[in-house]
């Protein structure tokens, strides 16, 4: 099942099955901008959303929705905020509360990196998110910033472990 919605202020994709590349690229292209957008300085440290994205497959996550806000300059459509869900394959529709992490980002510094890992439930067809959100990280871009978002996805990862343990 794939679903795909506008709203005055958001575009989303969300399926029951893991969301690829291209999918992405169609519904939410900030997600795979290769640079920052070109209002941001030299002190700007750009992070590739796609890596982190590639990182957590690597560990067994998929994306399984997709979406980033509507922009009124066209320009920034590339690079705006966005919102990537993350499941286990395993745990896709199986179960009215799953572990998940939520990965949120921007490339024209309208937000900062972050990271959340929990079990949520969803509660309304819109993507509302009820659930514990166990140490979310939040990553600045700037400064030397590529081993502070390793270290906080292996953070992200072993805290969802240990919620599911608790539950």
């Amino acid at each position: 099942m794939y679903k795909y919605s506008t709203s005055s202020n958001q575009s989303s994709f969300r399926s029951h099955y893991p969301i690829n590349n291209d999918q992405i690229a169609a519904y939410a292209p900030s997600i795979l901008a290769s640079e920052a957008h070109h209002s941001r300085g030299e002190r700007y440290a750009f992070i590739p959303t796609i890596n982190v994205i590639d990182g957590l497959r690597a560990n067994g996550f998929e994306p399984f929705e997709v979406r980033q806000t509507r922009v009124r300059n066209l320009d920034k459509r590339e690079h705006t905020k966005h919102m990537v869900r993350l499941r286990h394959p395993d745990a896709i529709g199986n179960n009215a509360e799953v572990p998940e992490i939520i990965l949120l980002n921007s490339h024209d510094g309208t937000s900062s990196y972050q990271l959340l890992a929990g079990f949520f439930r969803m509660v309304c067809s819109n993507g509302l998110i009820a659930g514990n959100v166990q140490n979310d990280v939040r990553i600045r871009h700037s400064g030397n910033i590529v081993d502070d978002v390793i270290e906080g996805s292996f953070t992200v990862l072993d805290n969802i472990k240990e919620l599911g343990q608790r539950i």
